[in-house]
């Protein structure tokens, strides 16, 4: 059996300069980045790549039809791929090593199976996605009204480079849907019945240091987490390396719909259904590593076990306010609507369920949310 899988090589460095003096930048790259980024940090050094502002094709978080639109535009014959930005940038970005882009939907549907045309480097600036380390992008599929992931190997990055200097400015409402984000992936991926030794290692050491820094900022405020931001971007690769492997579940594929549908930042679905579903979780089946889980965060949280969820939610909600689902503008016949698109279209993450789901627990899950 396979214990662990970790395809990109890993780099931590101080600067965006020093990532253009190792990385020999050069006209035969392609640059996915948003303007801000490009005209603080890349713009001055007068690089001769193409740059694409994925941010022109529409705001918020990816579609297919970004997909398609920037790949009638991007034009030319380019050997490398580089990206720097949030989970969505660096998702855009995947899309174009592949050796024919579009039809996105093909991809979706499984019409081909593509390869690796362009090397790829990946540069997050926040501390949630992982995707630096994972060959999985997500897309809100516009057409079908919902959010779904596509991976392959040839999505793979070659070269994950870290630069904590690039989030000291990131705000506080993206800092902590993209942390609670990290937080999910660790959690999901330590239950996930396709983890190994290995993978938990790295899921429990980013349980820690997520919510030991959500514990300062929650005691000393928001900018307690410019000091120990970078535990925050290492966390997030942690806990990316450690899905990559076992999987995310249930508490993804029931936020889909909410992101696709409302339009929700990705981190605050996950949030949204968080709790939820371990409650869920613990209704089916209290021991093994669930257990193993409630008492590694009932420890960091100071807590006895039987409070971990409430004492969870209260703590994450210094960062982001836990909703009700209708405050999204989700309707009651929606319950069942997102119920068996769930059941009928996620079976890629229910597989990685601490415990299986059917369709009648998914309905239920919602319909305490709602």
């Amino acid at each position: 059996m396979s214990q662990f899988l970790m395809k990109p090589t890993l780099h931590r460095l101080d600067s965006v300069q020093e990532f253009v003096d190792n990385f020999q930048i050069t006209a035969d790259d392609v640059l996915f980045i948003n303007p801000h980024l490009y005209n603080d940090y890349f713009a001055p050094l007068g690089l001769p790549c193409a740059v694409v502002h994925p941010k022109d094709y529409g705001a918020g978080e990816p579609t297919d039809e970004m997909i398609e639109a920037i790949d009638r535009d991007l034009t030319g014959d380019y050997k490398r791929v580089i990206a720097v930005g949030g989970g969505s940038v660096l998702d855009v970005a995947k899309f174009f090593v592949l050796d024919q882009t579009t039809p996105v939907l093909d991809l979706f549907d499984g019409k081909r199976t593509p390869t690796k045309a362009r090397q790829l480097v990946l540069i997050p600036t926040t501390c949630g996605t992982g995707s630096e380390v994972t060959s999985v992008a997500a897309l809100a599929l516009v057409s079908r009204g919902t959010k779904a992931g596509y991976g392959t190997p040839a999505m793979f990055a070659d070269d994950a480079v870290l630069i904590p200097a690039l989030l000291e400015d990131l705000p506080m409402g993206p800092f902590s849907t993209s942390a609670i984000d990290a937080l999910v992936h660790a959690v999901e991926s330590a239950l996930s019945p396709k983890a190994t030794p290995i993978s938990k290692l790295l899921s429990y050491e980013a349980i820690r240091l997520i919510l030991r820094g959500f514990k300062k900022i929650a005691a000393d405020g928001p900018d307690a987490r410019k000091p120990i931001i970078e535990d925050f971007l290492f966390a997030s690769t942690y806990a990316g390396v450690a899905f990559s492997n076992a999987g995310c579940a249930a508490v993804h594929a029931l936020s889909y719909p909410l992101g696709g549908t409302f339009h929700v930042p990705h981190g605050e679905s996950n949030y949204a259904m968080f709790t939820g579903v371990m409650r869920n979780y613990m209704e089916i089946k209290q021991d093994g590593e669930i257990a193993t889980l409630n008492h590694t965060m009932a420890e960091i949280l100071d807590c006895d076990v039987s409070d971990v969820y409430d004492q969870l939610e209260a703590l994450l909600n210094h960062l982001v306010q836990k909703k009700p689902l209708h405050a999204y503008g989700m309707t009651e016949a929606q319950i069942a609507e997102f119920a068996d698109s769930v059941y009928e279209k996620q079976q890629r993450l229910l597989v990685n369920n601490f415990v299986p789901f059917d369709r009648d627990r998914i309905y239920k899950i919602y319909k305490e949310l709602y």
